[in-house]
């Protein structure tokens, strides 16, 4: 037997080649015993199916949707909330018989993801400003969402209330007394770092605080620790950290621990994300929560949106979607709440100087 075709088939069971063709592409046209009878016969020989990038060509739409992400997903997958974010816009779009294309930044090759992979819409996480890739997604004139960034115009974005989150989490702190605080954040820095210490700055401009600054970047969590270190190791040492995420908090337990420092007892340290690694560390860390799983399920929401807007008013380009079909891309600022755990606590009476170098 020849290789297997959709006329091959069709001569087999005695129809046309569209009612092959539908039962792969449009079962509800088929009755289902005819759909059952095309597919034993395409089983039969050998027959997987049309080709998938025809099959997309035809249809207008490739059922799948990228997920613009900054670093090689090794990376993104050692950090709790990315991961827990990954898997809420994976179920999400699996939800909707959709399938996720992950669009690396910052490829330098003949192939730019973000150029060439074929996607029918495409989600922004934490991109850098000025993004190469995240212009390419716009001249491709793609349904788009941003998360955790600052708002493109004309495109719907998902945020978290970094701003509120951060307020809360030292104005917990000076009420329980701290005057000498120490912040570790991101470096370079991005719009929830800098909402993250706005909020800090709020909550510190009525009253008198000692604040003493590091930064550090989010890869390798080697340059966290040695952040933290410098933080704890200084003779004038902060009774308390704010830090970026649970995962610089993580480092920051550790760094205290090699300086001699008990957690909460010489030093206070409060994280930002509430992910799974929050509960788990020893002490369970005060945090500042966010719902990772909602973020995700919402961005896509919002995504399916877009897209449904534009095929209503029939046209693929934004410059040309109604004023109506715009209305459905807001702005969301999704809520905080500060989570109070084992790693806080008031100030010691009597600073107890740190080692004067970590342990390796």
């Amino acid at each position: 037997m020849g290789r297997a075709t959709l006329q091959s088939i069709a001569d087999e069971v005695g129809v046309s080649r569209m009612t092959i063709s539908n039962a792969f592409s449009r079962p509800e046209k088929l009755s289902a015993d005819l759909r059952t009878r095309i597919l034993a016969v395409a089983e039969k020989q050998g027959y997987a199916g049309p080709d998938p990038a025809a099959r997309a060509l035809a249809r207008g739409r490739t059922g799948t949707v990228g997920l613009l992400v900054t670093g090689r997903l090794g990376d993104n997958v050692r950090d709790a909330v990315g991961t827990q974010f990954l898997v809420a816009v994976a179920d999400a779009l699996s939800d909707h018989g959709l399938a996720l294309t992950l669009i690396v930044a910052g490829v330098g090759s003949d192939v730019v993801p973000a150029r060439d992979v074929p996607m029918d819409g495409a989600l922004v996480y934490v991109s850098e400003p000025g993004s190469p890739d995240v212009e390419w997604l716009r001249k491709r004139e793609l349904p788009l969402v941003t998360i955790d960034q600052d708002p493109l115009p004309g495109v719907p974005s998902i945020n978290v209330d970094d701003l509120a989150g951060a307020r809360a989490a030292a104005q917990h702190l000076l009420d329980l007394g701290h005057r000498r605080i120490g912040t570790l954040n991101l470096d370079p820095a991005s719009p929830p770092s800098l909402e993250r210490a706005r909020g800090w700055a709020q909550a510190f401009a009525t009253t008198e605080v000692e604040l003493v600054e590091e930064v550090a970047p989010f890869r390798p969590p080697e340059a966290a620790y040695a952040a933290a270190v410098r933080l704890l190791s200084s003779p004038d040492r902060p009774t308390a950290v704010l830090c970026y995420s649970d995962a610089y908090a993580a480092q920051a337990l550790r760094a205290a621990e090699s300086l001699g420092l008990r957690v909460p007892d010489d030093v206070s340290v409060v994280g930002f994300d509430d992910g799974p690694l929050a509960a788990s560390l020893s002490p369970a860390l005060t945090t500042v929560a966010q719902d990772v799983t909602e973020k995700g399920r919402l961005a896509v929401t919002r995504l399916l949106e877009v897209t449904a807007a534009r095929a209503a008013d029939g046209s693929t380009s934004p410059a040309s979607t109604s004023a109506a079909s715009t209305s459905t891309a807001p702005r969301t600022v999704m809520a905080t709440s500060l989570v109070v755990r084992d790693s806080t606590a008031p100030p010691p009476a009597q600073v107890r100087p740190a080692r004067a170098q970590a342990d390796s």
